[in-house]
């Protein structure tokens, strides 16, 4: 379906690539919904550039005139490097395969940081906390296959809020309370480094499973996210209970960390695919009690609040569209 452009940019294509599933939407006109939407596995392709160009022949789209790229990496040049896929490119390159005018590629944090102050109050959840403060900074964090963090700074001539670019989930994790850091200490002889993104993502909750399981003197096999997750929301597998426990316990802490750097006293969203699906078990988790433990910031901390992302994965590809509205730097 090849719908007319009234406006230069127009029609844009918008994408939001993660470490498991890619997804794809198109805008046609200023200000304008997002429209045909795609969701494919990263792994069913060769490249970024196959899946689009997938995307755009099952959809029946033509040619997009620019396009915004939210990817699950951090962006330091020209050249390309998932951290948790196969998938490497040239934004040059691509830029000229697919003929746009313009293409923009970003963090995708750093997209859906750029969502977050529009989103509705139905796409949020708020777990604990105040009320957010007007201009103040807002943080993100978001356990997927990876962790992601980001935020919203003031700028200092007063043009709104500023998308940071950081690879916040790759910080050493640690945790005063002695069972986690039993825990993390079984990871560090794992891995050598301990990240937050070891304990915290979807690898993260498997790690979490089969340390916590070594560290209770219990022998279990390896089970992936989604099976760890069900059995603990079912309460029909201990160690499973428990290592949902741990990973709530530690984004608190994490998130509370990232709270207290950027000052977020606009508040703190939690992202990523696997939060949301926790429900009323992440609300009533040790996650506002790890956020607030930081000694004699607890008060500081309580009076901020936290939201849970319902739809992170919308966002992030309305925040794409929104890096082209604000004409980020390529």
């Amino acid at each position: 379906m090849n719908l007319p452009s009234t406006a230069a940019g127009y029609p844009r294509l918008l994408a939001d690539v993660g470490g498991t599933n890619v997804r794809f939407a198109s805008q046609f006109i200023a200000n304008g919904p997002l429209q045909q939407t795609g969701v494919y596995a990263c792994a069913d392709f060769e490249s970024l550039c196959d899946a689009i160009c997938h995307h755009l022949w099952r959809e029946g789209l033509g040619r997009p005139r620019s396009g915004a790229i939210g990817i699950a990496t951090p962006i330091t040049g020209d050249h390309v490097r998932m951290t948790n896929h196969r998938w490497t490119f040239s934004i040059k390159a691509m830029q000229e395969a697919l003929g746009l005018q313009r293409l923009l590629v970003l963090n995708d944090f750093s997209a859906l940081a750029l969502a977050l102050p529009t989103l509705h109050a139905d796409a949020r959840c708020q777990v604990g906390g105040g009320v957010a403060v007007a201009g103040a900074p807002i943080a993100l964090i978001g356990p997927g296959t990876g962790l992601g963090v980001s935020g919203l700074l003031p700028s200092i001539d007063g043009g709104g809020l500023v998308p940071l670019g950081g690879e916040g989930g790759h910080v050493t994790l640690s945790s005063c309370d002695p069972e986690e850091q039993a825990v993390l200490n079984i990871l560090h002889r794992r891995f050598g480094h301990v990240s937050a993104e070891r304990a915290l993502s979807g690898p993260g909750l498997e790690n979490l499973y089969l340390a916590l399981a070594q560290v209770q003197g219990h022998k279990v096999e390896a089970l992936q996210a989604q099976q760890v997750t069900a059995a603990a929301l079912a309460r029909s597998d201990r160690i499973a209970d428990g290592a949902l426990d741990l990973f709530c316990s530690l984004l608190g802490g994490a998130a509370g960390n990232l709270a207290l750097t950027l000052g977020a006293r606009g508040g703190v969203y939690i992202g990523g695919g696997i939060v949301p699906r926790l429900g009323l078990r992440f609300a009533e988790s040790k996650f506002r009690q790890s956020f607030e433990a930081k000694g004699r910031f607890r008060a500081y901390l309580s009076e901020i609040p936290s939201y849970v992302v319902q739809a992170s994965e919308q966002a992030a590809l309305q925040g794409a569209c929104r890096a082209l509205d604000v004409g980020m730097p390529h």
